[in-house]
């Protein structure tokens, strides 16, 4: 590299500004071994050390020559040296460059040592204070003329607004407007108490030294935020227009795979061995897959994708969901393996844990059952996949649900005679099916007694208390007809008398003769269904 090339490359080295008082009075270049930003540093440093020594006058500041460079001292301190290319950076000659940072340096201590002087320290004060009570006033008198317009326009426009809507239906109420109009008002007497503060602030700020610099930055402390987010706002346009894009088509695909689902759940589309129930839960699962798709898509479009923060927080928030949505993924999973699986529809009287009921809401995270006493089950879908599941409907239509019911009687009562007063009793219960007939069964011979059991055919798995119910009662009503003696639950020795109700003592008080028969509660249950 040739000299004139060395002093072209050296004369524009990166410079730094030299400031005090938050003023800036010069800018001196750096070098590879000695950045500006350090030299400025060390001048800096040197200057407000010399403007603190009053022993020293201002005008004692002067220029003296060192073979190629000036110096710039103070006495005998020294404060900052002025090379040529110094002065080559700044295209002037160097004895021109030093006297100009010689006299900014002269009037910079003069004007430090003066606005700490104790008489402009306590001008400053005054003036502050003053500025205290103007603020105080021009808040007072903001207050009268806000409410003054806020009581015309309620007195002149209030009984004008109405009501926006389509038909009977309301889009907007009065009472909203009006509320709005109030809210727009507050704001605005808020942005002019923010105006007041800041220029009341920036006042008092420049009265003293040390927040002089400060002072001089407090609108750009607002300003500079909002140019940058202005800034990465327009350069960002591109981007936001390819989601804006992203996020239409997105939302349209999604509407028609939604109507073609809804149409397959309401028979219009018939789709070969696919159950009409499994529509609206393949919607979800190919719904969440396009999401995904689109959101993997318009990553690298997002502002500040790129950025360490934006990956940080993009990490925590996927390890805490992971985290605190295993139980909750898990439910949501075992709901669609339910839906596919086709353990039970809506409607089915199904029993899970010991629970019994109707299905009412089959949902990703849980299932809701009615009880047999209008109670509403919640059942995690996580319990109803690892558990077993009873459903008493499904088959119940083609083949019949089997209610069954055992009674145990002496070995003395004859079998057939047992049995048949069973089917009598079953031939008298409403609501239960003639074909398939019913059936006994002897399930146990016991020390005691013989356990038979009576099976019956129903089509109402929905029905099944009350069939149980009718059931019983003419059972003992057969048995009590024939003066046979039930034995269950226990049996230690034939009583005297055989305990059995005489049909003439059926309806003893307070019974009436008008009391449900068997198979009644059933009928009544039907028709208030």
């Amino acid at each position: 590299m040739s000299s004139a090339e060395s002093a072209e490359h050296e004369a524009h080295w990166p410079t730094a500004p030299v400031t005090l008082d938050g003023r800036t009075l010069l800018r001196v270049r750096g070098s590879p071994s000695f950045p500006a930003e350090q030299r400025a540093a060390r001048i800096e440093g040197r200057l407000r050390e010399l403007a603190a020594d009053r022993s020293i006058p201002a005008d004692a500041i002067r220029v003296t020559e060192s073979g190629d460079m000036s110096m710039i001292v103070a006495g005998e301190r020294r404060i900052m040296a002025v090379v040529e290319a110094d002065a080559s950076n700044e295209g002037v000659q160097r004895h021109t460059l030093v006297g100009l940072h010689r006299d900014a340096i002269a009037e910079a201590v003069a004007r430090y040592r003066r606005d700490r002087e104790p008489h402009a320290l306590l001008m400053g004060t005054v003036y502050s204070v003053s500025a205290l009570a103007a603020l105080a006033a021009g808040l007072l008198a903001l207050r009268w003329p806000f409410q003054r317009l806020g009581t015309m326009l309620e007195a002149r426009y209030r009984s004008r607004v109405q009501d926006v809507g389509i038909q009977s239906f309301r889009l907007l109420r009065a009472e909203q407007m009006w509320q709005g109009l109030r809210n727009g008002l507050s704001f605005v007497r808020l942005l002019a108490v923010l105006v007041l503060a800041y220029l009341c602030l920036q006042f008092i700020l420049s009265q003293y030294p040390a927040t002089r610099a400060l002072a001089d930055r407090l609108l750009n402390l607002v300003l500079d935020p909002l140019g940058s987010i202005g800034t990465s706002l327009v350069a960002a346009l591109p981007s936001l227009a390819f989601l804006a894009v992203l996020a239409v088509v997105t939302r349209y695909v999604l509407r028609l795979l939604r109507l073609f689902f809804a149409a397959v759940e309401h028979g219009t589309v018939v789709l070969r061995d696919f159950d009409r129930e499994w529509s609206m839960p393949t919607y979800r699962i190919i719904r969440l897959l396009i999401v995904a798709f689109a959101v993997v898509v318009a990553y690298p479009y997002i502002p500040g994708s790129e950025s360490a923060a934006f990956k940080g927080v993009s990490i925590f928030l996927g390890v805490m969901f992971s985290l605190g949505s295993s139980s909750v993924i898990g439910n949501i999973i075992a709901g669609y393996t339910m839906t596919y699986r086709r353990a039970f529809r809506l409607g089915d009287r199904i029993q899970v844990e010991g629970l019994i009921g109707d299905v009412t809401q089959i949902r990703l995270q849980v299932t809701h059952l009615r009880s047999p006493k209008n109670e509403e089950i919640v059942v995690p879908n996580s319990i109803l996949l690892n558990g077993n599941v009873i459903n008493y409907s499904t088959l119940a239509k083609e083949r019949g649900l089997i209610l069954h019911t055992t009674v145990g009687i002496g070995y003395e009562t004859p079998w057939r005679q047992v049995e048949a007063m069973l089917l009598m009793a079953a031939q008298r219960t409403a609501g239960l099916l003639r074909e398939p007939p019913p059936f006994v069964l002897q399930k146990a011979l016991g020390d005691f007694c013989i356990t038979y059991e009576l099976n019956v055919y129903c089509d109402t798995p929905s029905s099944m208390a009350p069939l149980y119910s009718a059931l019983h009662r003419s059972i003992l009503d057969v048995f009590n007809e024939y003066g046979v003696q039930i034995m269950t639950p226990a049996y230690e020795g034939d009583p005297e008398q055989p305990k059995v109700v005489s049909k003439d003592s059926w309806f003893l008080a307070p019974a009436k003769a008008g009391a449900p028969q068997p198979g009644e509660v059933e009928r009544r249950s039907e028709a208030d269904r």
